[in-house]
C-alpha cells in the first residue's frame, strides 16, 4: 500500500486533476505578500511551489517561506530545492528541518547557473545532481539512511518529485534523464512552461505516466511584451504567433487581457484532461495570480 504523507499527494493517489501554482519569496525580510498571495490562492489550488533562488537570484529560503506559508495561510506547499547552492550535507540537513517543519513535498532542483544570476561570481556547488539528490532523499525516507548509510534517528515523511521540459528538442534526452530521475525514486513531474498542446502530449506519451504523475506547466503572461520577451529570450520556449497577436491587440485592457488567457488556457487544459493522462496543471505567474483563479473557476464550470 502507497504511503501518502500530503494532501497534494492524497489527491494525485484519487486520481484527481489537480491545479498547482507558485509563490516567489523575494530579497526581503517581509512575508506579508508571499502569505497573501497564499491566501488568494488557497481556494483554487491543492498545493503552491515555493522556489529556491530563481534564475540563480539569492531570494527569502524557500523552507522558510514554505513553513510561513503552510502557517500563516493553511496553503500547503511544495518547496524547491537546488543542488546549485548545497553539497550533500546541506541537503541532508535542510531536508530533516524541513520535515520538522511541516514540509511534505519536495521538488528537486538542479538550478541556473550562478552566472546568469544577481550575484554572478558566487561559485556554483552541484555536489550532487537532481537525479543523485532523489536517490538521496529516497534512501532517507524508505531505509532512514543518508546518503552514507548513516541512520537517522526518527521516520521522514516526505514526497519527492522532479522537473522536466516538454520544450526540449531533441526530446529523447530530456526523456531519458527524466526516466532516470523516475528511477531514482521521484515520484511526480511537473514540467517547465509549456505553450505547445502538442509537445504536452508527446511529453506525456514518452514519459508513460502514471506512474509517476505528470504536472504540466503554463503561464499566462499579463502583456504581449511579456509573451514576446519568453518567446525570443528564453531558450527552447516558442510562444504561438496567434497567441501573441491576441494579447498584442488586447493591450493596455487588462478584462481583454484576462479573456484571452482565459480562453487560451482553459481550452488547453480541458483538452490535456480529456485526451491524456496528465494528472493536472502548475499555473505559474509574474504578479499576475488573479488570472490563476478564473482560468481555475473557468475550467470547473466547463468540464462540469
Amino acid at each position: 500500500m502507497k504511503r501518502i504523507f500530503s494532501d497534494f499527494m492524497r489527491a494525485l493517489n484519487n486520481n484527481s486533476f489537480v491545479f498547482t501554482s507558485e509563490i516567489e519569496p523575494k530579497k526581503t525580510v517581509n512575508v506579508e505578500g508571499i502569505v497573501n498571495i497564499a491566501k488568494k490562492l488557497k481556494n483554487y489550488v491543492i498545493a503552491c511551489n515555493i522556489t529556491d533562488n530563481p534564475r540563480a537570484h539569492a531570494y527569502m529560503n524557500s523552507i522558510i517561506a514554505s513553513y510561513i506559508i503552510q502557517k500563516e495561510a493553511g496553503m500547503e506547499t511544495i518547496c524547491h530545492m537546488t543542488v546549485r547552492d548545497r553539497n550533500r550535507l546541506a541537503l541532508i540537513s535542510d531536508i530533516l528541518g524541513a520535515y520538522v517543519l511541516g514540509i511534505r513535498n519536495i521538488l528537486a532542483i538542479t538550478g541556473d547557473h550562478t552566472t546568469m544570476g544577481d550575484n554572478p561570481s558566487a561559485l556554483p556547488v552541484y555536489d550532487l545532481d537532481s537525479t543523485q539528490f532523489i536517490k538521496m532523499v529516497r534512501r532517507m525516507i524508505d531505509e532512514g539512511v543518508d546518503l552514507a548509510g548513516n541512520k537517522i534517528n526518527g521516520e521522514i515523511k516526505m514526497h519527492i518529485g522532479a522537473v522536466g521540459n516538454p520544450n526540449a528538442n531533441p526530446l529523447e534526452p530530456e526523456i531519458y534523464k527524466v526516466r532516470r530521475k523516475i528511477m531514482a525514486g521521484a515520484e511526480f513531474i511537473q514540467t517547465q512552461i509549456v505553450f505547445d498542446l502538442d509537445k504536452a502530449k508527446r511529453f506525456i506519451e514518452e514519459i508513460n505516466a502514471p506512474p509517476p504523475y505528470v504536472l504540466i506547466g503554463i503561464f499566462p503572461c499579463n502583456s504581449y511584451k511579456m509573451a514576446d520577451f519568453i518567446d525570443k529570450k528564453i531558450p527552447g520556449i516558442s510562444v504561438p504567433a496567434e497567441y501573441k497577436e491576441e494579447l498584442r491587440r488586447a493591450e493596455g485592457f487588462k478584462d481583454k487581457i484576462n479573456e484571452v488567457n482565459i480562453e487560451y488556457f482553459s481550452e488547453m487544459i480541458k483538452e490535456l484532461r480529456k485526451t491524456t493522462r496528465a494528472s493536472g496543471v502548475h499555473i505559474m505567474t509574474i504578479k499576475y495570480e488573479d488570472i490563476v483563479c478564473k482560468i481555475i473557476e473557468n475550467v470547473k464550470s466547463i468540464m462540469n
